[in-house]
């Protein structure tokens, strides 16, 4: 599942990314926050030749909804294991490969990112091929300081199966950029909570209610590497402030040690009893 919002650019790299996977995904929803119709113009145009089902779910732009985005795309989802990236995200090619070898019942995968300069995502914006490894041109944070940038601590764009699965022994830290589920687990507490409206806490919230239900999340390094594709950021001054309402719930969610939200992707399953349709298809049909 990919999430976007009015970057088309960046969804054509991550789509690219996802086209030449050395293990494919069985299908692909593009989980749209009401993106303008040029978005679902480009991927009319990339479905021609994707090589998986291509599924566009979008709802109208009313404001920063990401929360009930994600559910709808979980809930138009069919397969078994959910692998959920921002529409930022350049995939090295044993992406996906790499999240299915680690799958295991009972938890949740936490990935990471490798956050890429200006310069390196203007390259690859104007078609550079993307690039992983020790030399890649990226912005890594100082240990114990994430205010400052610096480069180094390269060992982190590296992709070492081994090492992936002695560290998916840890824990990680949250982030809803690049993370694995089992469906089940999701509608088992019911996905993201809606009320979570703006920039922020969503994935940290339905991390906790996902601890909470007894599952164990593992951290994925060096294994399933991305490249994020720098941009203007979105998120207030402190997005830790405990007096922003999706913190609010985030600390209830907390204290009160809840397991489901009552507003979360159920609201959504009836609407996609069916699969949302293959873009492919209806490329084709179009072209008749």
């Amino acid at each position: 599942m990919v999430s976007t919002y009015n970057w088309k650019a960046a969804l054509a790299l991550v789509l690219r990314s996802v086209a030449t996977q050395s293990r494919l995904p069985d299908e692909v929803i593009v989980a749209d926050d009401g993106s303008q119709e040029d978005t679902a113009a480009l991927l009319r145009d990339i479905a021609q030749d994707f090589p998986v089902p291509l599924r566009h779910v979008w709802q109208p732009d009313e404001g920063f909804r990401l929360a009930r985005s994600r559910n709808r795309g979980i809930a138009a989802a069919r397969g078994d294991y959910l692998i959920q990236i921002d529409g930022d995200m350049v995939l090295h090619r044993h992406f996906v490969a790499d999240h299915m070898r680690l799958a295991r019942p009972g938890r949740f995968f936490q990935g990471t990112r490798i956050r890429t300069t200006e310069a390196e995502t203007a390259r690859l914006l104007a078609g550079g091929k993307p690039r992983f490894g020790w030399f890649v041109d990226a912005y890594y944070r100082v240990e114990g300081d994430r205010s400052t940038y610096h480069f180094g601590r390269r060992h982190h764009t590296m992709r070492i199966p081994l090492l992936a699965r002695l560290k998916a022994r840890a824990s990680g830290h949250p982030m809803g950029c690049n993370v694995g589920f089992w469906r089940e687990d999701l509608l088992r507490v019911n996905g993201y909570d809606e009320r979570m409206q703006g920039y922020g806490s969503e994935d940290l919230e339905l991390d906790v209610r996902l601890l909470n239900a007894g599952l164990r999340r593992s951290q994925i390094k060096f294994a399933a590497l991305t490249l994020h594709l720098e941009h203007r950021s979105v998120a207030p001054p402190d997005p830790s402030d405990p007096a922003l309402p999706n913190n609010r719930l985030l600390f209830a969610s907390r204290d009160e040690k809840r397991v489901r939200s009552e507003y979360g992707v159920d609201t959504h399953l009836h609407e996609f009893v069916e699969a949302p349709a293959d873009l492919r298809t209806v490329v084709k049909a179009l072209h008749r």
